[in-house]
């Protein structure tokens, strides 16, 4: 559970990231916490970040999908794209997040769609749209980052 699959990135993301000899899959993965819970990323560029996640296993004692669950499909869609815009040289850390719960959702899969508001050159703040599987939305959230200069290598 939340392995990559076949992620797509735009070629010059691969390029850059290659040429470092960084992994990009690894790299704009799900991390250890988004791992655990099943996160997928599908689709990853600054402008449009798209990833799943499974209710199961993420739900509160209800049985709904589990508020935090949503704010980590979230966080996790919007630093990705955070770190795209902001290219090998920076290093996004979220600074605000926060979210609307607008539905239970029970079962299947959730799909997040994160998309730019803001790209600065110190800030990058992203709209999270999650939905489930019969395309109502769940939550709707909004991450900013704040853009740091990556430590020098070695």
């Amino acid at each position: 559970m939340g392995e990559q699959q076949h992620v797509r990135f735009p070629q010059e993301v691969i390029d850059e990231y290659t040429a470092l000899g960084i992994d990009v899959v690894a790299m704009f993965s799900a991390g250890h916490l988004g791992n655990r819970m099943g996160v997928q990323i599908v689709e990853a560029s600054a402008d449009r970040v798209v990833g799943t996640m499974p209710v199961e296993g993420n739900t509160q004692p209800y049985g709904l999908l589990h508020g935090g669950a949503s704010a980590v499909l979230a966080e996790t869609l919007g630093s990705v794209g955070a770190m795209l815009h902001g290219g090998s040289s920076k290093i996004a850390v979220g600074v605000d997040l926060n979210c609307t719960h607008h539905r239970g959702a029970r079962s299947g899969l959730v799909t997040g769609v994160a998309t730019p508001v803001h790209r600065g050159r110190s800030t990058a703040t992203y709209e999270v749209v999650i939905t489930d599987e019969a395309g109502k939305r769940v939550c709707t959230a909004r991450l900013t980052c704040l853009l740091r200069d990556a430590p020098a290598a070695g």
